[in-house]
C-alpha cells in the first residue's frame, strides 16, 4: 500500500505477504521457452565482461487475470516510491541502471517486468497497447501497489501514457521518453511518422505494416545478427543504423555495454514474439486516446533522434493535455547523461518537480 507522508509526497508500505516470490510452478511451457532458459542459464555461468555490483530481485513471477505468466523484477529500494518502469523494443526486465544505489539513494522502489512476449513473460496474441495497462495493473496489486508512477522509454513510451490514459486513479504521474506517436489519425500521417527514421526502421514498419508473416521472419534475422555482433562487441548492438554522435558515444559507456550483455539473451529467451507483437501494436490503433490524459506526464525527447525523430515528441508534446516537455537539444534516442536523465525522472514521477529546461504546459520552457 501507499500513503502520504508529513510532506504530502505518496511513500510505500508493503503489506504483509507482498515481498513474498512467486513461482511458475504447474505451468506449462512450451519446449522453445526450456530451451531458451537454459541458454540464459548457460549464459548466467559464464564468465561475462561486466556484472552488477549490486543485484536486486531479478525474477519474480505473478499471473495476469487471463492467466499469463509476468516475469518482473525490483531494484531500489524497496520501502520507497514505487515506480514501474517499461522497456523499449525490443528489451527485458534486467534493463535499468545496473548501480542500484541510485534508485536506493532517491527513494524509489524501481520494478520492471518483460513486456507480454518478452524474456519468461508469455505472448498476448493480439495485444494492442493498451493491454499493457492490465499487466501493470496485475503488478501493482501482487505488490501492493495502491498508486505509483509509471515511465516508459522509446517502444515503452506510448505504453507508458496507456497507463497513464487507463488507470488515472493509481497512476500518479507518468514519463514519456523518447516515444513514438499514433500512425495515421489522429496522429501522424504515413511520410510525417516515417520523416527523419533510419533506413532500417523505414523497412521494419514496412514490414509490420505487411503484418507478421512478412515481419516474423526479417526480425529473426535481424536477431541473430545482433546476436553475433552483441558477442563481439555490445556497442555494436544497432549495427549500420545511423545514429547520433552522442548515440554512438552513449553505446559505448561501460553501464550500457554491462546492461546490453546482460539483458540480451534474456529478452530474446523465446525468440522474436515480444518484438513481433510491439511493432504489429504500435502501427495499428492503440486502444485508447492520448487527448483524454488527466495524469501529469512528462513528455521528453531528443533533437537528433533517428529511431523516434522529435515530430513524434512535438505531436505528443502538442496533443498530450498539460504535459511537460523537457527536448533534449543535444541527444538522440539514447540521452546522453544517465544518472542525471534518471534522477530527473523518478523526482518527476515521486514528487512532481520538472526536469531543468522543461516547458511548462502551454508555456515557453523554464
Amino acid at each position: 500500500m501507499v500513503r502520504p507522508d508529513a510532506a504530502g509526497r505518496i511513500v510505500s508500505a508493503r503489506p504483509p505477504g507482498a515481498t513474498a516470490i512467486a513461482t511458475a510452478t504447474g505451468i506449462a511451457r512450451t519446449s522453445a521457452r526450456e530451451e531458451g532458459r537454459a541458454r540464459l542459464d548457460a549464459n548466467a555461468a559464464a564468465p561475462m565482461a561486466y556484472r552488477p555490483t549490486v543485484m536486486g530481485q531479478p525474477l519474480r513471477t505473478t499471473t495476469t487475470t487471463d492467466g499469463r505468466t509476468l516475469a518482473f523484477a525490483v531494484w531500489g529500494d524497496s520501502d520507497g516510491f514505487p515506480v514501474v518502469q517499461l522497456h523499449g523494443t525490443p528489451g527485458c526486465r534486467l534493463e535499468r541502471w545496473p548501480d542500484e544505489d541510485l534508485y536506493r539513494g532517491l527513494g524509489v522502489c524501481l520494478v520492471t517486468h518483460d513486456r507480454a512476449g518478452y524474456g519468461r513473460s508469455d505472448r498476448h496474441l493480439g495485444r494492442r497497447v493498451a493491454d499493457e495497462a492490465d499487466d501493470v495493473l496485475a503488478l501493482a496489486d501482487h505488490l501492493g501497489f495502491e498508486r505509483f508512477g509509471v515511465t516508459g522509454g522509446s517502444g515503452g513510451g506510448h505504453h507508458s501514457l496507456a497507463c497513464a490514459a487507463l488507470l488515472p486513479d493509481r497512476v500518479v504521474r507518468a514519463a514519456c521518453v523518447v516515444g513514438p506517436a499514433p500512425l495515421g489519425k489522429p496522429g501522424l500521417e504515413q511520410d510525417a511518422w516515417l520523416a527523419g527514421q533510419d533506413p532500417w526502421n523505414v523497412k521494419e514498419f514496412g514490414w509490420a505494416t505487411e503484418g507478421e508473416d512478412v515481419l516474423r521472419p526479417e526480425l529473426e534475422k535481424e536477431l541473430a545478427a545482433m546476436a553475433a555482433r552483441v558477442e563481439v562487441d555490445p556497442s555494436t548492438i544497432l549495427g549500420d543504423i545511423d545514429l547520433s554522435d552522442t548515440d554512438r558515444a552513449e553505446l559505448q559507456r561501460p553501464e550500457r555495454m554491462q546492461i546490453i550483455r546482460e539483458s540480451f539473451t534474456e529478452q530474446a529467451a523465446t525468440g522474436v514474439d515480444g518484438w513481433v507483437d510491439d511493432d504489429l501494436a504500435t502501427v495499428a490503433p492503440w486502444g485508447f486516446d492520448v487527448g483524454r490524459i488527466t495524469v501529469p506526464v512528462l513528455v521528453r525527447y531528443g533533437a537528433t533522434d533517428v529511431l523516434v525523430p522529435p515530430a513524434h515528441g512535438e505531436w505528443l508534446a502538442a496533443n498530450v493535455p498539460g504535459c511537460i516537455v523537457k527536448v533534449d537539444d543535444d541527444a538522440g534516442h539514447l540521452g546522453s547523461d544517465p544518472v542525471q536523465e534518471i534522477t530527473e525522472h523518478m523526482t518527476w514521477l515521486r514528487d512532481g518537480v520538472a526536469p531543468a529546461d522543461s516547458r511548462p504546459p502551454g508555456g515557453a520552457r523554464e
